[in-house]
């Protein structure tokens, strides 16, 4: 079998562990977030990004978007879409993390909890965040190219067969 062959084979089966993959992520990010939606709002804060009277919308409804968008992504739902979504958020996020970076706030990113401005003396570790979502951003672009999954309510809308083992 053709490495083309043997790809478009594996192709959806890795697009599923990439789907499910940003799932478990943005369920780890909004768990933390949801039980300490004060801490959410201190971490949106910290960036000194946002006009004051939005900051509290954002770090409550942060969390829920995320978990709104790990359903989507867990039920195979508007693949694409969600994908396009997790761009979007990481695009923000990265430009959130230069912001922060750029203007010499040192700060916890508050993306899997906490988050905040750091006690004084620590220094924020930014180059492992935007590490971190170099590599979130390289999966959602994998789901964008090739949202088509096993197990996904879009193939069942769709009426396509499940793609056939290697």
């Amino acid at each position: 079998m053709a490495f083309k062959d043997r790809f478009d084979v594996a192709k959806p089966w890795i697009s599923l562990l990439v789907r499910l993959g940003m799932a478990g992520i943005l369920i780890a990010a909004a768990i933390p977030k949801l039980t300490d939606i004060d801490q959410s709002i201190r971490a949106v804060r910290a960036y000194r990004l946002l006009p004051e009277v939005v900051v509290p919308l954002v770090g409550t409804m942060l969390p829920v978007i995320e978990l709104l968008l790990a359903l989507l992504l867990l039920l195979g739902l508007f693949t694409r879409l969600a994908a396009v979504a997790w761009l979007a958020m990481m695009a923000a996020f990265v430009f959130g993390v230069a912001w922060a970076w750029a203007n010499g706030y040192q700060i916890d990113c508050g993306c899997f909890g906490g988050g905040g401005d750091l006690e004084a003396g620590e220094t924020a570790n930014y180059w492992g965040h935007m590490a971190e979502r170099a590599g979130f951003i390289a999966l959602g672009t994998w789901l964008l190219l090739f949202p088509k999954t096993p197990f996904s309510l879009d193939r069942w809308m769709a009426n396509e067969p499940e793609p056939a083992d290697a």
